[in-house]
């Protein structure tokens, strides 16, 4: 079952207001008065215009009716039942959404697990305490070490008192990589200490991370994100029943 990124993420917080050559009709200001951010045009059938909009954390179609006057909101099916909403909304809406994810994502201070040349990247927002983090770590063995994917674990301390401490002592460690597949790979016998102190721009890192995460609207670890076959993101919370691991990880 594919899970669409674009059902947990606010999508306000990427959003910019579209610059359109024209104003837009006062019908569809209305709606954008009601809190949807238009971001896009397209064409559509019978004299309707349609618009791309982002309203309470989805994206929603809106078409201006010929006379300018009325918006109809939601998808337009044609006779053979397809749906003629959904093309414009994933070009319009989620695919620059999830491409600017992918890039937050990136910028986060993260600890790799696997090749850097491994051909799939697969981020995971990650707490040392969290026991789901290590199911699927564990999980994941099969193709992290034949180099077909690389883990990218966001350190943030949500689960217990010390957690932050943890995670600060993996992303400070000399060879933070050793340092988290040491951690992972003994499991509930782990040895890792919290740090005592946390220095400031280990401390700015995992604020930041954390920061993202809310961003995201993400409240558990872990929080698995990746691009599916069609480079479209997409999200898995928590470990993943073992059907879905192809669809996270690739073929093995």
């Amino acid at each position: 079952m594919r899970i669409p990124i674009y059902l947990s993420l606010a999508l306000g917080i990427f959003a910019s207001p579209l610059v359109l050559a024209e104003e837009l009709p006062d019908a569809v200001k209305q709606i954008e008065a009601k809190g949807a951010k238009i971001v896009g045009s397209f064409d559509a059938p019978n004299g309707l215009k349609g618009y791309a909009a982002q309203f309470q954390n989805r994206g929603v179609a809106l078409y201006l009716t010929p006379d300018g006057k009325h918006v109809l909101v939601g998808s337009l099916f044609d006779q053979q039942g397809r749906d003629l909403s959904e093309k414009p909304l994933e070009q319009l809406v989620y695919a620059p959404m999830a491409k600017e994810v992918w890039a937050k994502m990136e910028k986060t201070a993260w600890i790799a697990d696997g090749k850097a040349d491994a051909p799939r990247i697969v981020y995971l927002f990650s707490d040392p305490n969290c026991p789901y983090c290590n199911m699927f770590w564990e999980q994941a063995r099969p193709w992290v070490e034949s180099g077909k994917v690389q883990l990218r674990h966001i350190m943030v301390g949500i689960i217990r008192e010390d957690s932050p401490a943890k995670s600060a002592s993996l992303l400070a460690s000399k060879d933070p990589q050793k340092a988290l597949h040491d951690h992972e790979s003994a499991g509930k016998a782990s040895t890792l200490k919290a740090l005592e102190k946390i220095p400031a721009q280990v401390q700015a890192k995992l604020d930041a991370n954390l920061a993202l995460m809310n961003e995201l609207g993400l409240s558990a670890t872990p929080a698995i994100f990746y691009l599916d076959d069609q480079q479209r993101l997409q999200q898995q919370q928590g470990a993943p029943r073992p059907e879905l691991l192809g669809k996270i990880l690739g073929k093995r």
